[in-house]
């Protein structure tokens, strides 16, 4: 199966929608938890592996356009 080289406009788009997906979910996540009366550590440690994961992808998708901008 071969891939279809992607475009660094389109790098560029999907690194700013995980970013603002990134900022959403912490946002959103920081009001869930003051309704609830959760402490925001504890609501940010549940969501951490998720961040982990965004954040391991963001890497690879910028090294990624740094290597195809070059």
């Amino acid at each position: 199966m071969s891939q279809t080289p992607i475009s660094p406009e389109e790098l560029a788009e999907a690194i700013a929608e995980l970013e603002t997906y990134r900022e959403r979910l912490i946002g959103d996540t920081l009001t869930v938890a003051e309704r609830a009366k959760v402490l925001r550590a504890k609501a940010l440690a549940q969501i951490e592996p998720d961040l982990t994961k965004i954040d391991a992808t963001l890497a690879q998708l910028r090294a990624q356009h740094a290597q195809i901008t070059a």
